[in-house]
Parts: structure tokens; sequence; C-alpha cells
């Protein structure tokens, strides 16, 4: 039935051990091949009209962007691309975490250690030095932590208001218990060290500070916003290194009291209840979670609490039907709570909320630590993949006909697409090690291998002109014949990508297409075919495979070269 239903599809079949094996006509594959050879939007669907708000990014304006930075971008740019490319109207926004204690830290440091210090004084970039100063905070907070542990431990629990020190007598209490498990007293040492860190004076000093903030106190306000703009500036500089960009960019100074009006409302629903402290919770035991806070007891708001406003935020500015959050995996429990909390509310989108959680990425050498500055920055990772990219091409040979500027360019493109595949070709939940080294390799499972590809079927077509000569009784060899169904394929590729939120399909596929082409053109010469038909065909061919590349890479947010 189905031969006679697509006798031109199908030109034979038979069934082994109860697999039915079907062979696909040539002449099919030939027709199909002279439709698409030179379609520039092969892949692309029709519009649909959905809406969909990808957010990435999200910076702390504490630090520089980081290679676990690297990671979240590249994925929700390159998510939105894709879930473009199937037709949806895809915006892309990030929410800058601008206020807070965590930034409050960097102000303090600067204004303790800076003597005034600037980017324009130092040549340091903007994010950066603010950054350092991040870290030079934290190594202070450590040394004051270190001083008052010794006086708690010996039992002198001055300068600690009357409610904190009763809940240290408490921990000290069963710090000395002996019949605790050691999992038990490590929880206890933990929370004795953080209820330290908590009352030095210099933790003092920074909460003194957001008060200040939240009160409008115009100095702290001058600093903070002097500081911020440092790093913005640095921020931009990095996005446009590694082509990451957004239709609306939200600020949380901006938005942090817009959830307060939810949580009102759903107090007056039954939905929160306050606690005798004052504090607000949500009780989500019934869902399997536990109680949540959503308002602290001094009123002021948590993270989730502003979560909600920006969420009724982003659907009056866009209306969308699906509002993706690219977070790491850490925030799963986080991202659930929030659903569900806009989900009881009945806030509009609620059911389209989704967290396209991913795994941290790790160096060969362990886990980064913004606290202690071990975390690889952006700027440098990209200088240093630029830099590897220098070295392999160099060493290739091929590259002493560019200029100086081409160079500059195509070590950039190589670099940077060396970085976005690696980190793209994997699974998003999965966690994984980033090897610089490794992820340039011009043979192997990477980017460059790719672009090599393309640049070497560019030059090929640069050689060799498409006639438009009928190659309808050529026939197809086998590697002809997987070529044209593996290009066939990319579509189908393209809407598993999009249904999946994942990116890892493209790279597989467009890696899996470049290894075939390349069997393909060892075995088959294309300026010496065998007839002029054939030469056509492979032509072709070649063509359509450079478009498939260029197509799938560009969805990954990576540059193919004309020639390398």
């Amino acid at each position: 039935q189905l031969l006679s239903a697509e006798p031109q599809l199908f030109s034979s079949y038979n069934i082994i051990k109860g697999f039915l094996n079907i062979s696909v006509s040539d002449q099919y594959l030939m027709e199909f091949l002279k439709s698409n050879f030179n379609n520039q939007s092969f892949g692309k669907s029709p519009e649909t009209g959905t809406q969909i708000l990808v957010e990435y990014s999200s910076p702390n304006t504490n630090k520089p962007l980081h290679l676990g930075h690297l990671r979240n971008n590249f994925l929700g740019w390159s998510v939105a691309e894709i879930l473009s490319a199937n037709g949806n109207k895809v915006a892309k926004t990030s929410i800058v975490n601008d206020r807070g204690v965590h930034i409050c830290k960097s102000m303090l440091a600067w204004k303790k250690f800076s003597d005034g210090a600037t980017p324009e004084s130092t040549g340091i970039k903007g994010d950066h030095l603010v950054g350092d100063y991040y870290v030079m905070f934290e190594k202070e907070l450590k040394a004051q932590t270190s001083v008052l542990l010794e006086k708690v431990i010996s039992g002198d629990l001055s300068g600690f208001a009357e409610e904190e020190s009763t809940k240290m007598r408490l921990l000290l209490e069963k710090k000395n218990d002996k019949s605790l498990s050691p999992e038990k007293k490590a929880e206890v040492n933990d929370a004795i060290n953080e209820l330290v860190r908590n009352n030095t004076p210099i933790m003092q000093e920074v909460r003194e500070m957001l008060v200040n903030w939240e009160n409008g106190d115009p100095q702290t306000l001058e600093l903070w916003s002097k500081m911020n703009g440092w790093v913005y500036e640095g921020f931009d500089e990095t996005y446009r290194k590694i082509g990451s960009d957004f239709d609306k960019v939200y600020y949380e100074s901006n938005t942090y009291l817009l959830g307060k009006n939810y949580v009102e409302e759903g107090l007056s629903k039954g939905i929160f209840f306050r606690k005798p402290d004052g504090s607000v919770w949500i009780d989500l035991t019934g869902e399997g979670l536990d109680e949540k806070l959503v308002l602290r007891k001094d009123g002021t708001s948590v993270y989730i609490t502003q979560d909600l406003g920006l969420a009724k935020l982003k659907y009056e500015d866009f209306r969308m039907q699906q509002s993706i959050y690219v977070i790491g995996d850490e925030q799963n429990y986080h991202m659930k709570v929030l659903k569900l909390i806009c989900q009881k509310l009945g806030l509009p989108n609620a059911d389209g909320i989704y967290h396209l959680s991913y795994g941290m990425v790790e160096l060969p050498s362990g886990r980064m630590k913004s606290r202690e500055g071990t975390v690889v920055d952006a700027d440098d990772l990209v200088e240093e993949m630029t830099s590897i990219a220098e070295k392999h091409t160099a060493e290739s040979g091929k590259v002493k006909d560019f200029v100086p500027e081409e160079l500059a360019e195509l070590y950039h493109t190589i670099g940077m697409g060396a970085l976005k595949f690696y980190l793209l070709k994997v699974e998003p939940k999965k966690k994984m090690v980033f090897n610089p080294e490794e992820s340039i390799d011009f043979h192997g499972f990477t980017g460059p291998f790719i672009q090599y590809t393309h640049a070497r079927i560019k030059s090929i077509l640069r050689k060799e002109e498409i006639q438009g000569t009928d190659y309808s009784q050529a026939g197809l060899e086998k590697l002809e014949k997987d070529l044209i169904i593996t290009l066939e394929q990319y579509p189908q590729m393209v809407q598993q990508a999009a249904a999946e939120l994942n990116p890892s399909v493209i790279a597989n596929f467009i890696y899996h297409l470049s290894k075939l082409f390349n069997s393909f053109y060892a075995e088959h010469s294309i300026s010496r075919a065998e007839t002029a038909e054939k030469k056509e065909l492979r032509l072709q061919l070649a063509n359509m495979t450079a478009i498939v590349i260029k197509s799938g890479m560009g969805l990954l947010g990576i540059r193919v070269p004309e020639r390398m």
C-alpha cells in the first residue's frame, strides 16, 4: 500500500526478521536536491503567531561575566534563534541583579580600599574593577570572621544583638553535644560560621549601606550609579565580543518592589499566611514542597517576591504564550515555587512559565568560586580562545595571503566557534567540564572542524561554478544518497531542537553532516567527476551542504568563514 500510494518516493522494500526496509528512489532524492540546493531559507518554518519570551544572562553588577554566564548566554541566545526559525515570534530579555547586599559589598570595599580608583585611572575594564573589590571584600570578611569566631568559641559574645546572642548560645550547646552525628555537627558548624559572618563589623556596615540605598541616601545612590555604570560599559563590551543581545533589559532596582502587591492579594485570598513574627509565607507541602517565605518580617522583599512582579511586568510588555527562564539547575526548586505561586495567584501566562535548567560548567581544575576570585572571566576566556585559534591556524600554514585585519577576524571567529560549539554540543541538563585546548581541535567533534568543512566547500565552489546541467539520469552513489537523505532531515532537526529546547540536537546534526561530507569528498572527486552530470550533481550537493552548515551553525550563534 505504501509503495502504491507514493510510487515516486520508494523504489523497493523488503522485510527481514520483522523489520521493514524501504529504499527511497534516486529520482525522488535528485528532485529534492534540484528544488533545494540553493534554498537559503531551507529548514525555517512559516510564522505561527506564537509569542515566546526567553530570559537569559541575568548577571550581577558586582562582578564580570564568567564561564558559567557564557553557557547561559549561548544557550539562551541559541534557543531563541531556534524557536524563531520554527516560526515563533521571539523576544530576548535579561534581568540585571543590580541591587542588594552583594552589590553593596563591592561598593563598601571600593570606599574602603580604592583611594578613588576608576577604570580610566587604572586601565582596568569597569566590570573587572568592580569585581576586584568584591573579592577584596570577601577576603576582609574572611579575616574578620576568623577573628570573631575565636572570640565566640572562647565564650565572648559581646557585640552580638540579644536575639543573635541567644541563637549562638544554642548553636554552641549543640556543637558540644557528643551524641550528634558527623553530618549534624557539620550543619551546626556551618550555622555558627554563617552567624559569625553576619555579625562581623564589615557585614554590619554593608547592611547599613543597603538600608541607606533603600532609603534613597544621595551619596549611596551616587556611588551605586557610578559603579554600576562602569559595570554596564564592561558588560556591553563583553556581549559584543560573544555575540549576545537582548530586546529588553530589566533591572532589579526597578522591579524588586513590584511583587509586594501580590503578597497583599495572596493574603486576602488565603494563598499566603502571616506568621507571628510578621513574615509572610506560602504552604506548598501539599505539592510536595515545603513552606516558602515571600516577605520578611521587616516587610522587605525576597527574590520570589520580585520574580512575581517581574513575571507580570514581562507579560504586560510582551503578551507571550510561553515564558522561558534559562537558569542553572541550582535554582530548580525556586523555579518550581515561582510557577506554583503564579498559578495560585492566577497570574496571566502562569502555565506558560518554563524553566530551561542547565548543569554547571567546571574546569579540569574543579568548580569556580566568585567569592575567592577563582572564576574564569568571560573576557579572559575569549582572549585565550582567540590565542589558541591563532596558534592552531598558523600551524596549518593556509592563511599566508590574509591581511592582518582578516586574520584577527578569523582567529576571533574560530575561537568563538570553538567555545560556543563546545558549550552547546552537550545536552543542557548535563554538567560539563570545559577544556579550551580540546575544544579547538580541527579534526574532532568541534566547531573549528565544522567551520573548516564549510570553508573547504566554499573553496571548491569558488573554483567550479554550478551550470544547471540536467543530472536526472546520473544515478546516485551510496555516499551521495546518504548526503541527500541527511540534508533532507535538517528541517526535522530544527523542529526537534525547538520542541526539546536543546541546541545540542543541531550541533550533533551539523557535525554528522560535516563528517559525512568529508567522507563523500574523500571518495568522490567533484572537479574531476566522471561526467558533466555527476559534476553538477556533486556541486549542488556541496552547495546545499554549505547552506545547511551555515544555517545550523547560525542557530548556535557561530559564524562560518568563507576561507580559512
